[in-house]
């Protein structure tokens, strides 16, 4: 009984494996394989016009707040045509966010915190460099406030700015 079992399933091995009657070919490339095109994130920062803040389309790497901020300096350093900045001379040095990170278990409510943001250059930072980090940092509506520490060449101690709201600086 064992030895017609083994010969029943070799025969039907052997039919399946002719029985389709389709040759295997080898893999053809008839046009190349969809791609998705990302755009960049679509943001804006606050730039100078006439000495008044105006909102313009950022040129970022990704949709966070560090990236925004790292344009706006970055924007010192191109030519802005009608447009200007209060931040030539400084530069970006990173933020710092005042949550603590959220927790495994916890539940995810709308939070407020204060963004701190460092800035290093000599000089003083001016009514509208602060307006334009500060609003800029502020249309992500989780940050309440924006507190700015300046940051100097050398061993010279940093000054905190202030904390600001971006209605209090336009």
């Amino acid at each position: 009984m064992g030895r017609r079992l083994a010969l029943a399933l070799l025969a039907a091995t052997l039919a399946g494996a002719t029985g389709c009657g389709i040759t295997p070919t080898d893999v053809e490339e008839k046009a190349p394989a969809p791609v998705i095109e990302v755009p960049p994130p679509s943001k804006t920062y606050f730039l100078l016009r006439n000495g008044e803040l105006t909102l313009e389309p950022a040129d970022v790497d990704s949709d966070t707040v560090s990236s925004l901020l790292t344009a706006l300096f970055d924007a010192s350093d191109e030519p802005l045509g009608d447009l200007d900045t209060a931040l030539r001379g400084f530069t970006f040095e990173g933020i710092e966010d005042s949550l603590n990170p959220i927790q495994r278990d916890e539940v995810q409510l709308p939070r407020t915190s204060t963004l701190t943001v460092f800035v290093k250059g000599e000089g003083t930072l001016s009514k509208p460099a602060k307006a334009q980090i500060v609003c800029t940092a502020q249309q992500d509506a989780a940050f309440e406030q924006v507190k700015i520490v300046h940051e100097y060449p050398g061993n010279r101690p940093s000054k905190t700015e202030g904390r600001f709201i971006c209605g209090d600086l336009k």
